[in-house]
């Protein structure tokens, strides 16, 4: 991608367009309209669509200052430019600068596009964050039994939508809402900074997520997701700061990101208990590779622990954690219901963990006490071969539920090299059933080892989903100096 270099002239564009003003003022021309000029700036990037039109926030009154809200601009520009849906789309760029802005919906056949030194902070003002209903698969909010506030960048019913940028910042000022969840004074669930639900042909790619007050990138009841190039950071402390979170999606790919958090750095979810039986939207055909993730208190990859919806066809490769409390961790419950099958995970490189394989069937949470305890999960077909990890504490903590084991497990060509320090026994297995194959140190014995000639039987498709066929485009952004919006 190559940028070109924005010229640093802000009274000198303040002037002209004042005389663009009195020009349009003679004429006696009225309404929003713009003018072709000489390009002030051009540059390309990378999206699954391109766009016939094009705007700044700064033609909306946008201020960068880091002091001035810019809620109202962010949504004025996306419906201004909504209107050209239909005729090839609309893309608004935000310019070098530190916009403050509260929550914002987005529209279809759109792309927001920040410049690499334009930073999107989330305001502290509460009354500029829309409350939504709790999302049906969960019956309540996360943080509270009431609903939630809407995400920073948010969108529902979209199609064909883009969130990226020159590696530009949204940067959620997380330190105010993680202070309020901890006294407990939300009424509402925290935001997250980037939410789509009931949308199709979304793509978040090439941004810097920092210090979310919640999760960070939520898609829920979503298709066609592609999630790349990300990096996120929060403290390690921080409460609930998941990375990316597909929730009842299918057909999702994520690639080529880095996350440091406070909670997993990619949890796969669909639902809640009794909310998401009854919902009934699997997450699935889901893609992740080359991730690097640091969270020393919890997973790189996370199976739930919301998964009564079902997972399932999860291919995770090329994946690398540091000081990480777990490779994989599948977590779910009694009165979970739902299924975690088909999952298949290789090529992990581990360094400094607590455990490299997880699996809880006694987790804790429940949305209320009117789940049914008698709705057992179905955990099966758990693929995971080619790992190399060191100084780990203990191999693995296999715990399925009683009456309901976790059956065909299959992990193979792993070398686990214990810290000084490590637990007696690396494995601890209970109600769990499958196979190994070339693992060290030596599992428990409800896997047998196979022998080195099973060391390829774990399972990983060797067919590309079709979110793989996605084949991204070269885009230009230009934008005229003439560019004028008079409002009515």
């Amino acid at each position: 991608m190559e940028l070109a270099r924005m010229i640093p002239m802000r009274i000198q564009v303040t002037r002209i367009a004042t005389l663009l003003v009195l020009v349009a003022l003679i004429l006696g021309q009225k309404g929003a309209e713009a003018r072709k000029g000489r390009i002030l700036e051009s540059f390309e990037y990378i999206a699954m669509s391109c766009r016939a039109h094009s705007a700044s926030i700064t033609d909306f009154g946008g201020i960068g200052d880091g002091k001035t809200s810019n809620t109202k601009a962010f949504q004025d520009a996306v419906n201004h430019l909504s209107q050209y849906a239909n005729d090839g789309g609309a893309q608004l760029y935000v310019p070098a600068g530190q916009w403050l802005t509260g929550s914002f919906s987005l529209t279809s056949h759109f792309t927001l596009y920040l410049h690499k030194d334009a930073v999107l902070l989330a305001s502290q003002d509460m009354s500029e964050w829309p409350v939504l209903k709790a999302l049906p698969s969960y019956g309540r909010g996360r943080d509270a039994a009431g609903g939630r506030f809407a995400s920073l960048i948010f969108g529902t019913n979209l199609t064909d939508v883009v969130v990226t940028g020159a590696n530009g910042t949204i940067d959620g000022q997380g330190a105010f809402w993680w202070q309020n969840f901890h006294k407990g004074k939300l009424k509402y669930t925290r935001p997250y900074l980037i939410e789509f639900m009931y949308s199709d042909n979304i793509q978040i790619s090439n941004l810097t997520l920092l210090n979310s007050p919640s999760w960070n990138v939520h898609p829920v009841y979503s298709s066609n997701i592609l999630v790349q190039g990300i990096t996120i950071i929060a403290p390690i402390t921080s409460p609930n700061t998941d990375g990316i979170n597909p929730d009842s999606c299918t057909n999702v790919r994520i690639e080529d990101s880095y996350i440091v958090s406070g909670d997993d750095c990619i949890a796969v979810k669909s639902g809640w208990d009794e909310y998401g039986i009854s919902f009934g939207m699997p997450t699935k055909q889901l893609v992740i590779r080359r991730l690097t993730c640091i969270s020393p208190y919890s997973a790189a990859i996370a199976l739930g622990s919301e998964m009564s919806g079902g997972i399932e066809d999860v291919r995770a490769e090329d994946i690398t954690a540091l000081h990480t409390e777990s490779g994989v961790r599948i977590k779910t419950a009694r009165g979970r219901g739902g299924f975690v099958k088909d999952i298949y995970v290789k090529g992990m490189t581990l360094h400094t963990m607590k455990w490299v394989f997880w699996m809880t069937g006694n987790y804790k949470a429940h949305a209320d006490n009117h789940y049914d305890p008698n709705a057992l999960p179905v955990i099966q077909g758990i693929n995971y071969r080619d790992i190399m990890a060191d100084n780990v504490s203990m191999a693995a903590r296999l715990e399925g539920i009683e009456g309901d084991p976790f059956t065909q497990i299959c992990i193979s060509n792993v070398t686990i090299g214990m810290a000084a320090k490590a637990k007696k026994v690396p494995w601890t297995c209970t109600d769990v059933e499958g196979i190994t194959s070339g693992v060290s140190p030596r599992p428990c014995d409800q896997l047998p080892d196979q022998g080195p000639e099973k060391i390829t039987a774990c399972d990983f498709p060797a067919e590309p989903l079709s979110i793989d066929r996605v084949v991204l485009k070269s885009c230009t952004y230009r934008m005229k100096y003439m560019r004028l919006i008079v409002a009515k």
